[in-house]
């Protein structure tokens, strides 16, 4: 299975490389399959490569489905204890 979450691209840096943070962490990319991306874009990332530019808003609604998704993990781990 894979996961490609999106990211928050902070600073752009040389070779096609980018930092990006998500949720408080932050991790150096690579751009290389992306054109155009700036900082302040969302990016769809997956073993450090992002994959293509996601809108602000569905980017937001993404994230708030993770979020809530730990939520439920989160309670489930702490009823079944």
């Amino acid at each position: 299975m894979c996961l490609a979450i999106p990211a928050r691209v902070i600073e752009k840096k040389e070779n096609d490389q980018a930092l990006v943070e998500l949720g408080g962490v932050r991790k150096e990319i690579s751009l290389a399959l992306v054109d155009g991306v700036a900082v302040g874009d969302y990016v769809i990332v997956h073993v450090g490569f992002a994959l293509t530019r996601l809108d602000p808003e569905e980017a937001a609604r993404t994230l708030a489905l993770f979020a809530e998704m730990g939520e439920l993990v989160a309670a489930a781990d702490a009823s079944a204890s």
